[in-house]
């Protein structure tokens, strides 16, 4: 390290009563925001914000809403819905659902609303009249007048009515600045609970109940996360035995989550609950950057027998190491905030303030407390002697040797551990370009397959077409004519039929389509006499314009909100499906754009634009981990590229650190596929997080090697085997700590999600910590790159012990031990 690292740690330890003082300060004013913290969902803040789709969504809102619940009633004695006290159970749900705070009273629709209407042909036209009127049909002839009426409704017998029957939904749309998904969640689960009875099974969807759902298991996340922090203090307290070695991580980590949360706090700015697992990698971090330092404090102190003295020259060697590790940290964080998405490029900004604090709290923090801290009497038992060869120490050194043997015990033996290395990588490439994209399960890959919701899901599935919609656009060219009622028109109705009949005839079928032409079709119907063979109108414009204006006249346009715009001018083709599988979204949109393409997208009134609804909308998140995997790892690797190659004066350095990082990713992605997992959003934040887990064990493991070469008589053998017993071992144990505190998530969490972001970040630690330990070092051992024998580094610098014992019989301290330095450098007093 250059003079200004010697000088930083004589100022720090000279002061470290005036420091410690700033921390606490500082400390207390980021805990004044932490109360202020909000942990919540803004769906719109989950869409990436230049995709097409979204913008088409956000243009049409009206057209398949994602935030709508349904409700299911159905019948679980083989009765059917026909009798009073079912439709009185979907009368009162229906009405105390409208009362919800947040909910659209334009969008709530059931078969006792207005909007649940038949068309039924008179003296004076067609007319479409409620299904219900404004009660409950009571005895046998309304109750069977009330099941001819359904009979009649396309949309009522379809789609809010069972082909068997025996059940019936009740859909309600929210408005997204009023909706709190933890106040309708147990609002609606009230209802649904006191409805439910041995003849009725009530079923609840939707988005929002699937992020209220979230909403309740977040109370349990937090009791694991607790488990989580007992396991890992178990594991420190087992493994350091001594009050240093455990306080000192535990105080630095909840320092800089204290100040991380607590900035977010005073920034108001809102923090999507799922990514709150994303945290306990930066606790990893800063138990990994504390254990290291400590652990360099004890070989020093071993030495100096002195604690302000080893404080000062830790703090002055772990310096540039530690530093260049946290940068490169938060640099892949930050690279985050490149996707579109606003509530991933505030989690960025937000982990990334947390991982920098990591340089005060585990560089500066971590030296006063170890000055002031008692001694430990358990040193030798961690890093000196032959004491080394008993207990957890002793294991570790005994398992990092036999590693080192691998690489540097004969060429034989390096050339075998060098072939398999790149064989088994070979194969984990190919494996892991196989991992799914998106969701692989019907219903939610959140939640457990065997969860109320999904299970609910997939029971409505079963009875009606889909709640999963996908909304090709029919937009007026020009709205602001509104004589022009271009839903209603020629144009409009062939462009429909066409887009329905190409879809529906394609290897990929949806389940079920609704257009508006559907409903003036049935109007035509009825009004040249009922039979079906009138369904088809007359291709010309007095025909279609008849039969729109008789289906519209004397209506209230939001009976008709699903399918067209209040004035008639934009309209929409909804084509239903079972799932929202991946394979079920690939294959919907491949059909959708056919059959648009065939169509043609620009008309004389109307352009067809590709797509709303929660289809169009779970594809464009999975576009953004399709298009911004490769560029957040990419500006990753860069910033480490750059950040190595000016520490360590070398190019060939950055590519040593940077190739098991870049390996990390493919064993990673090839898990993810192994355990089932799919890459979305959440995941490939967590893998490129990994990109600084990795670079953080390569930085201090490469340095160290810096650093013993000179030490160990320029050996490459002695110096290699000597990192890793040393800062590999520091390596090792916060690797196999975090495994210990997070693989119990998998078993313990009603959270899939959360289970599988265990096995995720448990991958992450256990493949990282691999690859630095194994192949960073063979490629130092094959390589033999110059950079490490040079005296000049700002890194990998060793300290002369011998120079602070004489300084310390004298009083005084001297950093002039620097390896090769000729650097003229005041003594530290």
């Amino acid at each position: 390290m250059d003079n200004l690292s010697f000088k930083l740690a004589k100022l720090v330890i000279a002061k470290r009563a005036y420091v410690a003082i700033a921390f606490v300060l500082i400390t207390i004013f980021m805990a004044i925001g932490v109360p202020k913290v909000d942990i919540r969902t803004i769906f719109a803040d989950l869409l990436p914000a230049d995709d097409q789709f979204v913008q088409t969504f956000k243009d049409h809102p009206n057209f398949g809403n994602p935030l709508t619940i349904t409700v299911m009633v159905k019948r679980t004695d083989g009765q059917l819905i026909y009798n009073e006290d079912t439709l009185e159970k979907v009368w009162n749900l229906t009405r105390d659902i409208d009362l919800i705070e947040g909910v659209d009273h334009d969008r709530i629709i059931s078969i006792t609303t207005e909007k649940a209407n038949y068309a039924e042909a008179t003296s004076m036209g067609v007319e479409m009249q409620p299904l219900m009127g404004d009660r409950i049909p009571r005895g046998e002839e309304e109750l069977n007048d009330l099941q001819r009426r359904v009979e009649r409704s396309p949309m009522a017998r379809t789609y809010l009515v069972s082909a068997n029957e025996k059940a019936t939904l009740i859909r309600a749309g929210f408005h997204e600045h009023l909706l709190d998904y933890g106040h309708v969640f147990n609002e609606v689960q009230k209802l649904a609970e006191a409805a439910s009875d041995d003849e009725h099974s009530i079923r609840v969807v939707g988005q929002p109940v699937l992020t209220g759902w979230i909403y309740l298991l977040q109370e349990q996340t937090y009791a694991i996360f607790a488990v989580t922090v007992g396991l890992l203090l178990l594991a420190l307290v087992f493994y350091m035995r001594n009050l240093a070695g455990i306080t000192t991580p535990i105080i630095c980590s909840l320092v800089a989550a204290t100040w991380g949360f607590g900035l977010v706090g005073w920034l108001e700015s809102p923090i999507e609950p799922l990514l709150m697992v994303v945290p306990l990698l930066l606790i990893a971090r800063s138990f990994s950057h504390c254990v290291q330092y400590t652990e360099r404090f004890y070989e020093v102190f071993h030495e100096l027998k002195d604690r302000r003295l080893a404080s000062e020259a830790t703090l002055a060697v772990m310096m540039a190491p530690s530093v260049f590790g946290i940068i490169t940290d938060t640099l892949a964080i930050l690279c985050i905030g490149v996707a579109p998405i606003p509530a991933m490029q505030r989690f960025a900004l937000f982990c990334g303030f947390w991982a920098f604090f990591l340089i005060p709290t585990g560089v500066m923090l971590i030296a006063v407390l170890l000055s002031y801290m008692p001694t430990p009497k358990n040193i030798d038992s961690i890093i000196g002697g032959n004491v080394n060869d008993k207990g957890i120490h002793g294991m570790q050194k005994k398992a990092l040797k036999a590693i080192g043997a691998l690489i540097t015990g004969n060429v034989k033996r390096t050339r075998v551990t060098a072939a398999v290395t790149v064989v088994v990588s070979l194969v984990v490439i190919v494996v892991s370009r196989q991992v799914a994209i998106g969701n692989p399960t019907e219903g939610s890959n959140l939640l457990w397959n065997n969860s109320e919701f999904n299970v609910g899901t997939r029971d409505v599935n079963d009875h009606f077409p889909g709640v999963n919609s996908l909304e090709i656009i029919l937009e007026a060219k020009d709205p602001d004519n509104v004589q022009a009622r271009a839903a209603r028109s020629k144009e409009a109705y062939e462009v429909s039929k066409q887009i329905v009949r190409s879809v529906m005839s394609s290897e990929s079928p949806a389940k079920a389509t609704r257009t508006f032409s559907d409903f003036m079709e049935e109007g035509s119907r009825l009004y040249s006499g009922g039979h079906p063979a009138w369904l088809s109108l007359d291709p010309t414009d007095r025909a279609v314009n008849a039969a729109g204006v008789a289906v519209a006249f004397g209506q209230n346009p939001l009976n008709f909100a699903d399918v067209t715009d209040f004035q008639f001018q934009h309209s929409a083709v909804s084509l239903f499906y079972r799932d929202n599988k991946q394979e079920t979204i690939d294959a919907a949109l491949k059909v959708a754009r056919e059959a648009v393409a065939e169509v043609g997208d620009d008309h004389e009134t109307i352009n067809v634009r590709m797509a709303s609804g929660t289809i169009a909308l779970q594809e464009a998140q999975n576009q953004v981990v399709k298009r911004y995997e490769w560029i957040m790892l990419g500006l990753a690797c860069v910033a480490i590229f750059l950040i190595a190659s000016f520490a360590y004066k070398s190019f060939v350095a950055s590519i040593i650190l940077l190739i098991p990082v870049v390996l990390a990713n493919f064993y990673l992605t090839a898990a993810m596929h192994l355990l089932g997992i799919g890459l979305d959003i959440n995941s490939v934040m967590v893998a490129v997080l990994g990109v600084g887990v990795g670079i953080d064990y390569g930085i201090y493991l490469l340095s160290r090697i810096c650093e013993e070469y000179s030490a160990q008589g320029e050996s490459w053998e002695k110096a290699i085997v000597e990192a890793l017993t040393t800062t590999g071992k520091a390596i090792m144990f916060t690797a196999s700590i975090m495994l210990v505190g997070i693989l119990p998530w998998y078993f313990l969490s009603d959270l899939k999600f959360m289970a599988d972001m265990g096995l995720l970040l448990s991958s992450v630690m256990l493949i990282n910590m691999v690859l630095a330990l194994l192949v960073l070092p063979l490629i130092v051992y094959v390589v033999k790159p110059r950079f490490v024998t040079r005296n000049d580094l700002m890194v990998g610098e060793s300290l002369d012990m011998s120079w602070f014992n004489e300084d310390k019989a004298l009083g005084k301290s001297n950093t002039n031990s620097l390896r090769g330095s000729e650097l003229n450098v005041n003594t530290l007093q």
